[in-house]
């Protein structure tokens, strides 16, 4: 079956540079062929930068690292995720105690999570970002030990993964894109791939 973009991107490398085995997998909803290709990049941001401020930050720094480093038709995506609760941002938690602790924040509450994406290539760079927000239901301290001892989610925003067990059982209703939440707003990622594409 021939993608709705393959047309458009003919000619053009697609390269997500992400670890990130959840978002490797939703870039392949968009029917794309693509590579991986990573660079540590420190994460650090201004204390003065807020919610969507951060994520859109992140984004555009970890694709600026690549600078100097792209062919013409290379197109490069990434990506960064924020969680938000009483406009304090959850990072990823370092151990077990933080996640706990994050999540006992979360549980019984609602939280926002804003998603954003940058694409880097010869026509420049486009930010571009969405936001869900995610209600809990109320989480038992057995329930939150469960999740993270078992699922170990030290390398997620906000300690948790929608896709998760913890997510399954205590998501009880969100607003706005699921794939934001999972780590790429598939549905503006396509009209931006698509705009962008059809310039050339």
């Amino acid at each position: 079956m021939r993608s709705l973009l393959k047309k458009t991107l003919d000619g053009r490398k697609i390269i997500l540079a992400s670890k990130s085995p959840r978002r490797q997998e939703l870039l392949k909803m968009l029917e794309l062929d693509f590579e991986i290709r990573t660079k540590e990049t420190d994460e650090s941001y201004s204390e003065n930068l807020k919610g969507a401020e951060v994520a859109r930050y992140l984004a555009e720094k970890k694709a600026l690292a690549f600078q100097g480093e792209l062919n013409a038709d290379d197109l490069l995506i990434t990506s960064d995720t924020t969680v938000c609760v009483d406009d304090q941002i959850l990072n990823k938690p370092e151990n077990k105690e933080e996640a706990m602790k994050m999540l006992k924040q979360l549980s019984g509450r609602k939280h926002e999570v804003i998603t954003a994406c940058a694409l880097f290539s010869k026509e420049g760079l486009k930010v571009f970002h969405d936001s869900t927000e995610v209600h809990f239901r109320e989480l038992s301290l057995e329930e939150i030990e469960h999740y993270v001892d078992g699922y170990a989610p030290f390398d997620k925003a906000g300690a948790y993964g929608i896709q998760d067990f913890i997510g399954a059982i205590g998501v009880d209703r969100i607003h706005g894109s699921y794939y934001t939440v999972m780590g790429l707003p598939l549905h503006l990622l396509y009209k931006e791939l698509k705009n962008l594409l059809e310039k050339k």
